[in-house]
């Protein structure tokens, strides 16, 4: 954090006018409504901020997301849970506290980083290689009433009064029933992990997949099968099998990392499906799922198809559990969903966008990078320099990996969902580049430059532009007008990251996680309804 005194040097040196003009904005950032709930903001994974973000100049405060990070040479191969935000700022996030697993959530005071509460959690990981650790993933429910976080045996913790240091009740809810859990909760602990940040809808259920060994359980002698659950505030829960959910008997899980999402009337959840953690020859080998969001029932499945695929050459595409993509459900309904093409090299490892209508029927045109990204929708006022036919954009990585081919001239990018280009490395039709800018930092070891390290970018369409995180350890605002970046903040040393998500605070601070640090950034003077940069 930076020393008190040179940041008061610093605010003196804007003028009283500025200051004043910023305490009569500061009202307009606090009222209900405009907090981060949940991963990528909201339940159609958007990622679209409700406030103006503040230009990241300073740190205001900061913390670990991991209290034991393990590192491989200069890599942390690890997704760290999203930080989520209630209205009135209250920062709740999941810090790993092991080398290998082990949780807690903290609640912070957004104004100044103060810690609130912490909460341990008995959740432990899924069986996963060892190489990625995935994902402890946490939802706050409609109006701020509790926090949900993953704990023992499929089992979910609801924290109440998220803003609160004490006068809280902690339930636990099981979708399978809590008095078949209280039977014998060594076995559930045994046989069943959360394996999916948690969803929440706008009652209140909660959605999330899970794995399962299979076998025998309190109430259920034939044990129950991997798939997707849901449960009601109430505890009343349902589950369904990944076999259910795809149609193939093959299938086993919920892809690792994959967020539920929801359409936007609430009605269909969507959540991708797969087999073993590195299935790579059969085909299919993934489906996208479309559920009933209130009896699980199958509505539609669509096989994860390698864009370059033919009747002769059929490809499948892969979701793979060391990845964090999630479904984007668009304004007008269609679905789009990250995924890795089938040889690691082909498409330089950037896989692909996939594009599916509401009903999974259709298969659209596809982006030429999807790898671990779930894409941003930008809104049309956040480009006005925009005359396409598209009613909105979409905002995803779109580097270019040198380590798989690649020249290692790695962008973000804006791409039109509904208009074609070649994209020149594989000859696919693809979405057309609208708008790219490359990282600004050379990558002295692998040529290039450093990648943007985002699985999703936080959208701030008051000032056209996107709050974006670097592996040379700084974030920076995105201005779509323009095409220009903010002078990036640094944050922490150039780290290998995993990717991660930026988030936007009620009070239009920007939080970003870099080398095992959250970081909340704001501007000087607080001003965030900046129009220019």
């Amino acid at each position: 954090m930076k020393n008190p005194r040179w940041l008061s040097q610093q605010v003196k040196a804007f003028s009283i006018l500025a200051i004043a003009q910023v305490a009569l904005l500061r009202p307009q950032l606090t009222h209900a409504g405009q907090g981060w709930p949940v991963y990528a903001h909201d339940s159609q994974h958007a990622c679209l901020s409700s406030v103006a973000s503040q230009k990241p100049q300073f740190i205001r405060w900061s913390t670990p997301v991991d209290r034991n990070p393990q590192y491989s040479g200069n890599d942390l191969s690890i997704h760290y849970g999203s930080p989520v935000i209630t209205a009135d700022n209250t920062v709740i996030v999941p810090v790993k506290t092991g080398a290998t697993g082990g949780f807690r959530v903290e609640a912070h005071r957004g104004s100044d980083g103060v810690l609130l509460w912490s909460l341990h959690t008995d959740f432990s990981l899924p069986p996963h290689n060892g190489l990625w650790t995935p994902i402890c993933g946490i939802a706050l429910t409609p109006n701020d009433e509790a926090v949900a976080v993953p704990g023992a045996g499929g089992t979910v913790l609801l924290r109440s009064s998220p803003d609160a240091a004490t006068n809280y009740q902690l339930t636990r809810l099981a979708f399978y029933g809590l008095s078949n859990y209280n039977q014998n909760p060594a076995a559930f602990r045994s046989a069943i992990q959360i394996s999916t940040p948690i969803a929440s809808d706008k009652d209140g259920n909660l959605y999330f997949g899970f794995v399962s060994n299979g076998q025998p359980l309190p109430g259920y002698p034939n044990g129950i099968r991997s798939g997707l659950a849901r449960v009601a505030k109430n505890g009343q829960g349902k589950f369904t099998s990944a076999i259910a959910m795809s149609g193939d008997r093959l299938i086993q899980k919920v892809a690792y990392n994959c967020t539920p999402a929801l359409s936007q009337d609430g009605t269909t959840l969507y959540v991708a499906v797969n087999r073993v953690a590195f299935e790579i020859r059969a085909f299919p080998s993934a489906y996208l799922c479309a559920l009933d969001s209130t009896t699980l029932r199958r509505k539609a499945s669509a096989p994860l198809i390698d864009p370059r695929s033919t009747a002769d050459n059929p490809l499948a595409a892969l979701a793979y559990d060391s990845a964090s993509s999630t479904p984007t459900v668009g304004p007008d309904g269609d679905i789009y969903f990250g995924v890795l093409e089938t040889d690691f090299t082909s498409n330089h490892n950037r896989g692909w966008l996939l594009h599916f209508d509401a009903q999974l029927t259709v298969t659209k045109l596809p982006s030429a990078f999807g790898w671990d990204d779930t894409a941003s929708v930008v809104p049309l006022t956040a480009v006005p320099f925009y005359l396409g036919p598209s009613s909105y954009l979409l905002l995803t990585k779109y580097n270019n990996y040198v380590q798989a081919g690649g020249n290692g001239r790695n962008y973000i990018a804006l791409v039109d969902p509904n208009v074609s280009m070649r994209d020149p490395i594989t000859g696919v039709t693809v979405m057309k580049v609208v708008r790219k800018i490359l990282g600004p930092t050379a990558d002295p070891e692998l040529g290039g430059v450093r990648e943007w390290c985002i699985n999703s970018a936080a959208i701030d369409s008051t000032n056209h532009c996107a709050v974006v995180n670097s592996e040379d350890g700084r974030v920076y605002r995105w201005r779509f007008d323009n095409n220009t970046l903010t002078p990036g903040l640094t944050l922490a040393p150039p780290t290998g990251e995993a990717y991660t998500p930026t988030v936007i605070g009620p009070d239009g601070a920007v939080y970003a996680i870099n080398n095992a640090q959250l970081s909340s950034c704001g501007a000087f003077g607080g001003l965030a309804l900046s129009s220019e940069e």
